[in-house]
């Protein structure tokens, strides 16, 4: 369809595996950012920057694992420092809803002479059926923090389409879509709909920010635990307890909601014990 070079940053996460993989279903010419590409991508290596902006037009910019980690804006500023030299003509940001660093991520990305796009999003509904509260899911529990707090969770598919259309349409420049779904829930009442969905019992059982540190320790590290910690700290405060337009702003329809994306996750195996 094009031979104007799309990057996407992060292509083996999991907006940018669906960003990746929707714009070449499209047609456009797209270069997947990772540390194992063909053209690497590293953000510890800021050498690797420069190359795979080569012939680039245009990017799609995560940053992993969150922009909350230590010195994360200060390589976002200068990796759009070279995106600019590059000639790079637009970038697209996923931001997180609620929290302080991601929002001087917006402030670099708005200020670095390049044409933008922000999506800042809700919390993923994805995080149930492949991050790190699968596996509490299988075991038929939800441990989360933040009690009766409700959240507008947001299928990916959502922010994927979203960005897609902010990098391949015209009218996304210098916009903010902040993104959610299309209703609040407790995570008593996601509990619910994944009980229904999967055809077991699943209960939500509120926790201890303390306690949900050692649960993502578990899984991963300390220093990961930290910043999770940190995040929903301020993020499970009530801030996000509201809905936003940005999907209907950016793509005229609805988000999806909550239930769908259960269904549609269980049919495909999503809690499978051997996926």
């Amino acid at each position: 369809m094009t031979n104007q070079t799309i990057l996407v940053v992060g292509a083996t996460g999991k907006t940018g595996s669906r960003v990746a993989t929707k714009l070449e279903q499209k047609g456009f010419d797209i270069r997947r950012g990772s540390r194992g590409s063909d053209v690497p991508f590293d953000w510890e290596t800021p050498a690797t920057w420069a190359p795979a902006l080569s012939g680039v037009v245009k990017a799609y910019v995560t940053y992993f694992p969150d922009l909350a980690f230590p010195g994360a804006v200060e390589k976002l500023e200068a990796f759009t420092k070279v995106a600019a030299a590059s000639g790079l003509r637009h970038i697209v940001l996923l931001s997180g809803r609620g929290e302080h660093h991601a929002r001087l991520g917006e402030d670099v990305v708005r200020n670095c002479g390049v044409p933008f796009t922000i999506v800042r999003a809700a919390w993923f509904a994805q995080n149930f059926s492949e991050g790190y509260l699968r596996d509490p899911i299988l075991e038929g529990v939800l441990p989360m923090p933040g009690g009766d707090i409700a959240e507008p969770i947001i299928d990916i598919d959502d922010i994927a389409d979203v960005v897609v259309a902010a990098l391949t349409e015209e009218g996304h420049q210098d916009e903010l879509y902040e993104v959610t779904g299309p209703r609040l829930m407790t995570f008593a009442e996601m509990a619910d709909v994944l009980t229904k969905a999967t055809g077991r019992p699943i209960q939500h059982i509120p926790i201890t920010f303390e306690d949900f540190h050692a649960n993502v320790a578990a899984s991963g590290d300390d220093f990961v635990a930290d910043v999770f910690t940190a995040i929903a700290r301020e993020t499970l405060d009530g801030r996000n307890a509201h809905t936003a337009d940005g999907v209907k702003r950016a793509l005229g329809r609805e988000p999806r909601d909550f239930t769908a994306f259960a269904t549609i996750a269980a049919s495909l195996g999503g809690w499978n014990t051997a996926a």
